[in-house]
């Protein structure tokens, strides 16, 4: 969980950029399961970067199983190393690859919003006071544009049908609860 001033830092730019109160949610990274067609279950492009897809798969094989093995039998239960938190859904080029393909390569990805905006504010990983890199914003989208935001079931959806779910920590599930849009 990022250190509460780097929270009220994300949240004061926001609040400074579109002037209206916002809600602040950290999401960690953005790594969801995809099933839209044309894309993998990690979200890159079918079709594209065979030779390297190619040589993870045989990595991850013979890495990732044995360790899912032992985590497995010390856990007392099924485990795995490459499990994706969090879903998208959609069609063909759906609304939510915009967003999902700005936030994943974000270092510290937030979710912010209001009744009127949400977005995706990137910040450095770790909080100096010292450091005056601002917030970067990597998506936005406005009302009556938007998508509809369920927060207490954590997802948002497009018009054209496409949806991520995100995950949050257990740590920020309960910040958000008692995090409420003033």
């Amino acid at each position: 969980m990022p250190k509460p001033e780097l929270r009220q830092r994300v949240r004061a730019f926001a609040e400074g950029h579109w002037r209206q109160p916002m809600v602040v949610a950290h999401l960690g990274e953005v790594a969801p399961a995809f099933d839209i067609p044309g894309r993998r279950k990690d979200g890159t492009i079918t079709g594209e970067r065979l030779v390297r897809r190619f040589f993870w798969n045989v990595l991850r094989g013979a890495v990732g199983v044995p360790i899912n093995v032992v985590l497995s039998v010390l856990g007392g239960g099924a485990a795995n190393l490459f499990a994706r938190e969090g879903h998208v859904t959609g069609p063909a080029n759906a609304q939510a690859l915009d967003l999902l393909d700005a936030a994943r390569p974000a270092k510290n990805p937030w979710l912010v919003y209001s009744e009127s905006h949400l977005a995706i504010i990137d910040t450095p990983l770790l909080y100096d006071p010292k450091d005056n890199t601002p917030p970067v914003i990597l998506w936005h989208a406005t009302q009556p544009h938007a998508l509809q935001h369920n927060p207490r079931k954590r997802i948002l959806t497009w018009p054209d049908g496409s949806a991520f779910e995100y995950h949050l920590s257990m740590e920020e599930a309960n910040q958000q609860f008692h995090e409420r849009p003033r």
